[in-house]
């Protein structure tokens, strides 16, 4: 027993002397480069623990007394940024990311310092996302799931509490069970990709922002003020490209006014998106009404270059069926359900799961 103690604790002053040396190096890199520089030097100081003191297993049975003595002797050198915390994040983080750094950019980065590492990432950055952004991503099970995230929070340059909103929203499980099986298994690689009208919708659409009382009954109007009050949330919420024209947008046909509660134009599929509030079931004649609407803006408001408009209809509760019989093929009309408070995460990925096993045949873990 003895013996193994001392075996791990040989290599100690190494581990510190290696990685004090190493923070120290990417302490003279410039400002421009200091996010990729941090992440670069949490990885080395991760990749240290796991295979220099661990043997290379992911689990030792000396790891938190060494990365404890680690943090003492890290924080006496440098203050602040190496609680143990921390560095077992650094070491969950060469775990996680292991395969995206090469040997020859861990060797000329930790050991060799040389400056000329950062040419190889003159066109692939291996992490595009603050150190706090993949502390959370982290903690993602699911690989494909946590990809997703990281490349929805890079193009979308979301700060680390839209992150955590998104992922607390279960937002890819929501945009996955609203694709089929060949685009839910793009996500991972590309995020969610806006190329046509089926990319925007999610199931269901979650307003927990808007911070409403629950109680058993709305009024449309309510609805309609929390979400114009929060209309930078519901944006993100709604997703990418959504600009606002104007709410109870008014429109004269024949000798009668019409209303539509809320007018978007999304600059990526270049059409107007009209979206109708309904705070009870769905009905026929709420799909009539935004058909209606539809073709309205198609004829007298869209541009020639411009493509169809999107009706979407937000409701309480809605029936796939009466949708199916009630709209003509290829209507770009679409309803989602929206939730006042969190959806249970956990339900939603049993879902999502039931739903590819019955797409692919194939059963899923």
């Amino acid at each position: 027993m003895i013996s193994q103690e001392n075996q791990v604790l040989d290599g100690f002053d190494v581990l510190c002397a290696n990685s004090i040396e190493l923070v120290k190096y990417a302490r003279t890199i410039t400002a421009k480069q200091i996010n990729l520089v941090q992440l670069l030097t949490f990885y080395s100081i991760g990749r240290w623990i796991v295979e220099v003191q661990q043997k290379g297993e992911s689990r030792a049975k000396y790891g938190k007394q060494i990365i404890k003595k680690m943090s003492e002797t890290m924080t006496a050198q440098f203050g602040r940024g190496f609680s143990v915390d921390n560095l077992e994040n650094a070491r969950r983080f060469y775990l996680v990311y292991q395969e995206r750094i090469s040997e020859t950019v861990f060797r000329k980065f930790a050991l060799e310092k040389s400056e000329t590492v950062f040419r190889l990432f003159e066109k692939t950055v291996p992490f595009t996302l603050p150190w706090s952004h993949y502390v959370q991503l982290m903690r993602i099970k699911n690989e494909d799931e946590r990809s997703f995230y990281e490349v929805e929070a890079t193009c979308g340059n979301w700060s680390i509490r839209t992150l955590q909103r998104q992922y607390n929203s279960s937002f890819y499980e929501r945009i996955a069970l609203s694709r089929n099986k060949d685009e839910v298994k793009r996500l991972a690689s590309e995020g969610n990709v806006i190329t046509k009208p089926q990319d925007i919708i999610k199931q269901p659409t979650v307003l927990e922002f808007l911070g409403m009382e629950e109680k058993e009954s709305y009024v449309e109007s309510d609805l309609e003020t929390a979400i114009i009050d929060k209309l930078q949330k519901f944006l993100l919420e709604m997703g990418k490209g959504y600009l606002f024209e104007a709410r109870q947008k008014r429109f004269v046909f024949g000798e009668d006014n019409y209303y539509v509660d809320v007018v978007f134009y999304n600059r990526l599929l270049r059409c107007y998106v009209l979206i109708d509030l309904k705070v009870d079931k769905l009905t026929h004649k709420d799909l009539g009404q935004m058909l209606m609407y539809v073709h309205y803006y198609d004829r007298y408001k869209k541009l020639p270059e411009e493509n169809p408009t999107i009706g979407i209809l937000l409701c309480k509760e809605k029936n796939d069926a009466l949708v199916e019989i009630t709209l003509p093929e290829n209507s770009n009309i679409y309803a989602s359900e929206y939730k006042l408070y969190l959806p249970d995460k956990k339900e939603l990925q049993k879902k999502l799961k039931e739903w590819i096993a019955e797409e692919t045949g194939e059963e899923i873990p």
